[in-house]
């Protein structure tokens, strides 16, 4: 399985890494894949939150050295 587009919203506080998620994920198309690297602390909760609210797949979130690497698939 491919993890998609790498989408870079380090250094960015909450919202804007939900809000920005939000925008990319409606322009994708069905079964694709994107991948977010995150700093924001909170980032471990909003976007499981974000994807559980807006029907996304959460397929992987990991701890990274500077925050967080997710992987969400749009159906």
């Amino acid at each position: 399985m491919s993890s998609g587009e790498l989408y870079d919203l380090r250094g960015l506080k909450c919202p804007l890494p939900v809000l920005k998620t939000r925008k990319k994920m409606a322009g994708l198309a069905s079964g694709a894949c994107l991948t977010l690297e995150t700093t924001d602390p909170l980032a471990g909760i909003d976007i499981p939150h974000f994807c559980h609210q807006d029907g996304y797949e959460l397929v992987m979130s990991e701890r990274t050295e500077s925050g967080h690497r997710f992987v969400i698939r749009k159906p």
